[in-house]
C-alpha cells in the first residue's frame, strides 16, 4: 500500500479507527512526523489531539541501545535487565536522564505554546506515528502513556514490518496497521511525499486540532428526563453550540465530534448529547418524532444557558436539523443561530416561518434529493439565512475535505452570530 503523504495516510487510518469512537479517546501524535497523521485520526474520531513527547535513554557508550524512556510528568520506564547487563552505573544513568529530561521539556513547551498537557488518567489513548521501523520509539511511547494512567492503549500506524507489529501487540491493547509489507527497509519508501515535518507544522496542527477544551460528562435535564452529554468549554469561551444528531446516531457521531472540535478550536463551547434514552431508541418512531426531539432540544438549551450562562447556537444533522429549527421557532427560544448539515429542515413544517435565528443550511452537492428539500425549506424561512452546497459531497460528507468545509462554514457562521452579534461585513445575507 502506497500513501500519497501523511495527510492521506492519516485519513485512511482514521477510517480504520472509527470503532474507537464510543471509547471517547485521546489521540497522541509522536513528533514530528506522526503529528500530521494523528491530526487526521483525531478529526475522524472527533477526539482531542496532543503530542506525546518521549525520550529514549541510551546506554552512554552505546546510545543506540536504550535502557529505558522518559515521558512528561516525571514518568520513567526502565529496563533493569538492560541496565544490569550493559553495566550502566547510577551516575551515568542519572546524567543521561537529566540531559534527556531537559530536551523533553524544551520540546513539549515549544510544541504546546503554553497549553496544558491533556490528562490521560482513565482514558482510552491512541498513539499515532507515520510508520514503524523497529518499533522502539513507538513501544516506549505506549509504555509511557500507560504509566501516565491510560486505561486502554492503541497504537495506530500506516505501515510497519510484520515482525515489529507482532512484538508491539504484546505490549498494548490494540495495534492498527494498514500495511505490513514483508519486504521493508524504510518507512519513507511507502510514501510518495515523505518530506520532513517541521516544528512549525507541528505547532500549527496542534493549534488547529481538536482538544480546545476538556470534555466533561454531564447529565442533561430535559423536562425531567436525564440525557447523557459531553460538555466542552474552552478557556474563555463566549458562546456554546448544542448538537442535535440525526436518526440512527448519537453523541458519539464522529462527524459531529469533528465539527465540534473545530468549533472548540475557535473558542466556542459545545454540548453533544443523546436526544433519546437507550430505552426510547429501541422504538424507531421516536427517532422521527420531531416534536419530541424539538422539545428535548428546547429543554436542553434552557438547561445549557443556565449552566454555562452563554449565548447558545444549535447544530443539527439529518432529523436533528428539523428539531433544531422547530426549537428555534418557539417564542421563548434560547437559540440564537442555527446550522444544518445534510439536514431535513423540511420536517420542521409550518414552524419554519417562525424561526428568527440566523440559519445556515449546508448540503452535499451530490445529495440531490436533500438539496431540493433544503431549497423548499429555505423558501419558507423569514430569517437571515444562507444555503451552502459543498461540491462533490454526498449525504454524510465522507469525501476528502468535505467535512473540513462543513467545519469552516459552521465556525464562521457561529462566530459571526454568537460572538460578533451578526456583523454584516462578515456574512452574506439573503432575506425574505
Amino acid at each position: 500500500m502506497l500513501f500519497t503523504d501523511r495527510t492521506d495516510a492519516g485519513r485512511r487510518l482514521g477510517e480504520a479507527m472509527r470503532h474507537l469512537v464510543p471509547r471517547d479517546p485521546v489521540v497522541l501524535g509522536l513528533p514530528r512526523g506522526g503529528v500530521p497523521v494523528a491530526y487526521e485520526v483525531a478529526r475522524a474520531l472527533g477526539a482531542p489531539l496532543d503530542v506525546t513527547v518521549v525520550r529514549k535513554l541510551g546506554v552512554p557508550y552505546h546510545p543506540e541501545l536504550g535502557f529505558g524512556a522518559i515521558g512528561e510528568g516525571g514518568v520513567r520506564v526502565i529496563s533493569d535487565d538492560i541496565v544490569r547487563h550493559a553495566g550502566v552505573r547510577d551516575e551515568d544513568r542519572t546524567a543521561v536522564e537529566r540531559t534527556e529530561e531537559a530536551e523533553l521539556l524544551r520540546r513539549a513547551r515549544a510544541y504546546r505554546k503554553g497549553r496544558a498537557r491533556l490528562p490521560l488518567a482513565g482514558r482510552a489513548v491512541v498513539v499515532v506515528d507515520d510508520g514503524i521501523a523497529t518499533g522502539a520509539t513507538a513501544g516506549a511511547a505506549c509504555q509511557v502513556v500507560r504509566a501516565q494512567g491510560a486505561s486502554y492503549v492503541a497504537l495506530a500506524v500506516p505501515v510497519a514490518p510484520p515482525e515489529a507489529v507482532a512484538r508491539l501487540r504484546e505490549t498494548v491493547d490494540e495495534v492498527v496497521c494498514l500495511s505490513t509489507p514483508s519486504l521493508f527497509s524504510a518507512v519513507g519508501e511507502w510514501y510518495r511525499d515523505f518530506s520532513q515535518t517541521s516544528d512549525e507544522e507541528v505547532i500549527a496542527l496542534l493549534g488547529r486540532a481538536p482538544g480546545g477544551g476538556t470534555a466533561e460528562a454531564v447529565e442533561v435535564d430535559a423536562g425531567g428526563v436525564p440525557l447523557a452529554g459531553d460538555l466542552t468549554l474552552p478557556p474563555g469561551a463566549e458562546a456554546v453550540v448544542v448538537f442535535a444528531h440525526g436518526s440512527g446516531s448519537s453523541r458519539h457521531s464522529p462527524r459531529n465530534r469533528s465539527v465540534a472540535s473545530a468549533l472548540n478550536g475557535a473558542g466556542l463551547g459545545t454540548l453533544l448529547f443523546d436526544l433519546l434514552t437507550p430505552g426510547e431508541e429501541v422504538y424507531r418512531a421516536n427517532v422521527f418524532d420531531i416534536a419530541l426531539l424539538a422539545g428535548r432540544l428546547a429543554d436542553t438549551t434552557r438547561w445549557l444557558s443556565t449552566r454555562a450562562a452563554l449565548p447558545v447556537g444549535a447544530f443539527g444533522a439529518s432529523t436533528g436539523a428539523a428539531a433544531a429549527l422547530r426549537a428555534a421557532a418557539a417564542t421563548d427560544s434560547e437559540i440564537r443561530a442555527v446550522v444544518s448539515r445534510g439536514g431535513r429542515p423540511d420536517l420542521a413544517g409550518a414552524d419554519l416561518s417562525g424561526v428568527r435565528a440566523p440559519t445556515l443550511l449546508i448540503v452535499g452537492g451530490d445529495d440531490t434529493t436533500v438539496i431540493d428539500l433544503n431549497r423548499q425549506a429555505q423558501a419558507a424561512l423569514h430569517c437571515e439565512n444562507e444555503l451552502e452546497i459543498v461540491p462533490g459531497a454526498t449525504h454524510l460528507f465522507e469525501e476528502p475535505g468535505a467535512l473540513d468545509r462543513v467545519s469552516d462554514l459552521a465556525r464562521a457562521w457561529f462566530s459571526t452570530h454568537l460572538l460578533h452579534d451578526g456583523d454584516e461585513s462578515t456574512v452574506r445575507r439573503r432575506e425574505f
